[in-house]
């Protein structure tokens, strides 16, 4: 990158940088939550989790995940505006692509539905009323993961592996960085709904997609917390 794009463009790898941990912040503690606390497995399940603790049912409905795709959002624009000087159309592509899968998800997740369908349940009078709000919980949640859900899954898998071919000719990121994203976006071809095989793969993802993560972090610290100074024929030098 030109030292002038870094000036440019600095607020936003402090704040690519900023999310980027978040998002490594978040991924534990999902995993946490799941491992402690079963999934509920019925909708008058769903209904009774979020009833007796609201904060584990956020988790199992997705909510920090959906947080985290807002902060890969910023990320995808971040990588933008490091790569694009290695192709931009392509990038271009990858990164709509990216954005339309973030879109498809934060459409499909119902966690704000589960939650008021569940007070609605607690309160309701009579069997009757009871029945058309599980009912509407069902196809709550049988919309949750379908075809936006996959949309997303696939779509982001292709955005990644943009991003991560077009690291092997970046000067910024090194080939190691780019390889664990390669690595995670072929094991996101496999949306996480294909049954124990995408499950499987989804998990396994998270690896190589956590290493990634942690090594472009790097970059954006330092694109955007680097202290630029000039040097003597008076051309702006960039330090770490």
């Amino acid at each position: 990158m030109h030292s002038d794009d870094v000036s440019e463009y600095r607020s936003l790898f402090k704040v690519a940088f900023i999310v980027t941990i978040l998002t490594l912040i978040i991924i534990p503690l999902q995993i946490v939550v799941f491992s402690i606390v079963p999934l509920p497995e019925t909708v008058l399940e769903w209904f009774e989790l979020f009833q007796k603790n609201v904060l584990v049912a956020f988790f199992h409905a997705d909510l920090f995940i959906l947080i985290d795709n807002i902060c890969i959002a910023v990320i995808y624009l971040a990588f933008y505006h490091t790569l694009k000087e290695s192709n931009k159309g392509l990038l271009q592509i990858g990164v709509l692509l990216g954005w339309m899968g973030i879109a498809a998800y934060i459409s499909s997740n119902p966690t704000f539905e589960l939650l008021a369908l569940s007070n609605a349940y607690a309160t309701a009078g009579g069997s009757e009323a009871r029945l058309v709000l599980e009912a509407a919980g069902k196809a709550a949640l049988v919309g949750w993961q379908g075809t936006a859900f996959d949309t997303y899954y696939v779509l982001n898998g292709i955005a990644l592996l943009i991003v991560s071919l077009l690291m092997m000719r970046s000067a910024i990121y090194d080939k190691v960085t780019a390889r664990w994203g390669l690595a995670s976006a072929i094991l996101m071809t496999i949306p996480s709904t294909a049954g124990i095989v995408g499950i499987i793969f989804s998990l396994l993802s998270l690896v190589p997609w956590y290493v990634f993560s942690i090594r472009f972090a790097g970059v954006f610290r330092r694109l955007g917390f680097q202290i630029q100074t000039t040097t003597g024929a008076g051309a702006p030098d960039l330090e770490s």
